[in-house]
């Protein structure tokens, strides 16, 4: 099954939900960046979370997430966009720890709950929107759901999950947000709450191969669903040659100067995909041509 996902109201249109099936693109990540489990699952949650979000935007919109928790894990970085796009990655990929006190994968050590989950968002706009809050449980789902309520005054709930085959490769990845609008009743509200406190943990609904539709049918009850849309969601790299050239040129004529005289060329690496572009001399003296020639 390839991965996607899908937005959805229920309940009379009072409650907006999502969910998404990230298995590959987690995947990809994974082997990328040689990730450890408990990497791994922090990362693939936030990624899960994000590409979600991201479907909450329009048009050309897109947004980037940092969770710095202050944990061994380190900052991880993520962007998504409206199209089902992700990308991200982990300062320390190498980190994982035994199992927690629940048998599961020790995503709140790694990540840590001394610090800040920030979201940018870019509209399109002269300005971008910005939303801060402390993490309050570094278990990532939580954290998020402590967002929405704060930053963007939306009750939700999320879930999210990661599970990690034996060889570190990710085994199911996946996740819903499901969000309160206004006219939702309280007993609307109070099923919601019954059914999301009893209903599987969603990385075990993702490997036992359920869709995206039957995980909302599974957290919302499937009569009260109404599927919208469908969209196909991959890791994927903005990343370039021509990106990182126009960087370089950024940088000014002393700058590439002394790039030639002490390496003979630039690198430059991306910190997403791992793809690294080359600059040698002779491009190098080309952006000083095209400084020369703008100025």
């Amino acid at each position: 099954m390839k991965d996607y996902l899908v937005k959805a109201l229920a309940y009379d249109g009072t409650i907006r939900a999502y969910a998404a099936r990230t298995t590959e693109t987690i995947a990809e990540v994974q082997r990328r960046h040689a990730m450890w489990p408990t990497a791994t699952a922090a990362l693939g949650r936030s990624m899960t979370s994000a590409v979600m979000m991201g479907a909450m935007e329009k048009g050309e919109e897109k947004l980037t997430i940092k969770i710095e928790g202050g944990g061994p894990i380190g900052s991880m970085i993520i962007d998504a966009n409206s199209r089902g796009e992700v990308r991200g990655y982990v300062t320390n990929p190498q980190t994982h720890f035994d199992l927690n006190d629940q048998g599961k994968l020790d995503v709140r050590r790694a990540v840590g709950t001394a610090g800040m989950l920030t979201v940018v968002k870019d509209l399109g706009l002269k300005d971008f929107f910005t939303g801060q809050v402390p993490i309050v449980s570094g278990e990532i789902a939580e954290d998020f759901t402590e967002y929405f309520v704060v930053s963007e005054q939306v009750p939700s709930a999320v879930g999210l999950g990661v599970l990690v085959n034996p060889d570190n490769t990710a085994k199911a990845a996946g996740g819903f947000i499901i969000q309160v609008m206004p006219g939702a009743t309280d007993e609307t509200i109070s099923q919601l709450e019954e059914r999301i406190a009893n209903v599987e943990p969603i990385s075990k609904l993702i490997d036992r191969g359920l869709t995206p539709e039957e995980i909302l049918g599974e957290v919302l009850g499937a009569e009260n669903v109404e599927i919208l849309e469908q969209k196909a969601v991959a890791f994927t790299c903005n990343c370039s040659k021509e990106r990182f050239g126009n960087a370089i040129i950024g940088l000014g004529e002393k700058e590439i100067r002394d790039m030639i005289e002490e390496e003979g060329q630039a690198e430059a690496h991306c910190h997403f995909c791992l793809e690294t572009y080359v600059y040698p001399k002779a491009e190098l003296e080309g952006f000083i041509d095209e400084i020369r020639s703008g100025s």
